[in-house]
C-alpha cells in the first residue's frame, strides 16, 4: 500500500476498479475528489459499470409522495422492504436559490421534471445533478405537463389552450405546434401516456382517446371502439410493449365496477381484470364519483391508480394479477386532504440531464 505506487496507478485501471463498485458506494466516493465526481458522466465509465458483474446493486425502485403544502419535501415508499421514510429535495445545484422552491411535475426513468418560479428544472435525484430550461413564452399557463426520458435523451411535452410546445434535450430547444387542440382529461392530474412515439391522452366527455407524434407534432384520434358503458378512463403503458386501459362501468357517469383492458395486436381493448366489489366500493368512496381526480401510472410491475384526494395507492399487480392498497404514510397530517400526487421513481445512474 505504498502510497508512492498507487499514486501511478494507470487511469485506466483504477476506472475498472471503481466500475466493479456497488452504486451506492461509488456515489459516496463521488464527493473525495473532482475526477471521481466528473467521471460518473464519462461514456467510458458509463460502459464498464453498466457491464460490470459486480454493478448489480442498485437502488431500488420508489414510489414518491408529494404534498403543495411541503413542497421540498417527500414521503417516500420502498415496496422491497415495504416501509416508508422521508426525504428533503435539495435543488441549490439547479436554482438561483438554493432555498427556491420547486414543484414536482412529472417524472420518467429516474429523470424529474419540476417548476420554479422562473423556469423548469430537470433532475436526477440519484446524482443531485440539476439542468433548468427556460420558458418557451411568458407567462408560460399549460394545461398538462408530461416528461418523456428515452435512452437516446428526454423531451418534454407542455400543452396550452391553442397550442402544445415540445422542448427536446438534443436540440436544447423548443418546439410550437399549432391546429388540433382537444380538451384532454378531465383535468391535467393525468399526463400523457407515451407509447410507440406517441403521446396518447383521454378526452372528456364524449370519451375519446387522442394521440400526438411527438416527432412531428401531428395530432390525431385513436379509432379503437372503448368498451361500452364506460364512465371514465385512463390509459398506462409499461414503454414500448403495452398500453393499458382503466376505467369505469356503469350508468349516467357512476361507476359500478372498475375494470383493466389491454390493447392486443388487432387493436381492440380485450378485458383482463375487474376489480375486486368491496375494493371497488372503497375507490367509489373515495372518489365520490369525481374521476377527474383520478389519475394512474406504471411503476415496476404494478399499475397505479390514485386519487388527488386520498393519500393511499391501489395498484394492480400485472404479473400475479393481485389488487392491492398502499397504506397511507405514517407521517402524513391529518389536516392534508387534498394535493396529493404520486410518482415513479426508477433511478438511473445514466439518465443525463
Amino acid at each position: 500500500m505504498d502510497p508512492a505506487i498507487w499514486s501511478r496507478l494507470p487511469e485506466e485501471i483504477l476506472d475498472h476498479i471503481l466500475s466493479l463498485l456497488p452504486l451506492k458506494t461509488f456515489m459516496n466516493l463521488r464527493s473525495t475528489c473532482k475526477r471521481f465526481d466528473s467521471l460518473i458522466f464519462s461514456p467510458s465509465f458509463i460502459s464498464k459499470h453498466s457491464s460490470a458483474a459486480g454493478a448489480a446493486a442498485s437502488p431500488p425502485s420508489l414510489l414518491l409522495l408529494s404534498h403543495p403544502h411541503f413542497p421540498s419535501r417527500v414521503g417516500v415508499y420502498d415496496a422491497a422492504t415495504a416501509s416508508w421514510r422521508s426525504i428533503h429535495l435539495s435543488l441549490s445545484s439547479a436554482s438561483t436559490s438554493p432555498r427556491a422552491a420547486a414543484t414536482l411535475l412529472s417524472s420518467s426513468n429516474g429523470l424529474f421534471c419540476l417548476r420554479n418560479s422562473s423556469s423548469l428544472l430537470i433532475s436526477n435525484f440519484l446524482t443531485k445533478s440539476s439542468r433548468p430550461i427556460n420558458f418557451p413564452t411568458f407567462p408560460f399557463d399549460f394545461d398538462s405537463l408530461t416528461l418523456i426520458s428515452t435512452e437516446s435523451g428526454y423531451s418534454i411535452f407542455a400543452h396550452c389552450s391553442r397550442s402544445s410546445f415540445v422542448y427536446s434535450s438534443a436540440a436544447q430547444s423548443w418546439s410550437q405546434f399549432d391546429g388540433f387542440s382537444p380538451a384532454l382529461s378531465e383535468s391535467c392530474r393525468q399526463e400523457g401516456v407515451f407509447f410507440r412515439g406517441s403521446l396518447y391522452f383521454t378526452t372528456q366527455e364524449p370519451i375519446q382517446i387522442v394521440r400526438f407524434d411527438v416527432r412531428t407534432g401531428e395530432w390525431g384520434s385513436m379509432e379503437t371502439e372503448l368498451p361500452a358503458g364506460i364512465s371514465f378512463a385512463r390509459l398506462v403503458s409499461n414503454g414500448e410493449r403495452k398500453l393499458y386501459l382503466v376505467g369505469g362501468v356503469g350508468n349516467n357517469g357512476i361507476s359500478k365496477t372498475v375494470k383493466l383492458w389491454e390493447l392486443d395486436g388487432g387493436g381492440d381493448w380485450v378485458e383482463i381484470e375487474r376489480l375486486p366489489e368491496m375494493m371497488c366500493r372503497k375507490f367509489v368512496s373515495v372518489c365520490y364519483h369525481n374521476y377527474e381526480h383520478v389519475y394512474c401510472f406504471w411503476h415496476q410491475g404494478m399499475i397505479c391508480i390514485c386519487c388527488y384526494t386520498w393519500p393511499e395507492i391501489l395498484y394492480y399487480k400485472v404479473g400475479r394479477r393481485t389488487w392491492h392498497w398502499l397504506p397511507k404514510c405514517p407521517s402524513l397530517p391529518e389536516k392534508w386532504s387534498c394535493g396529493f400526487k404520486w410518482f415513479s421513481f426508477v433511478p438511473q445512474l445514466y439518465a443525463l440531464v
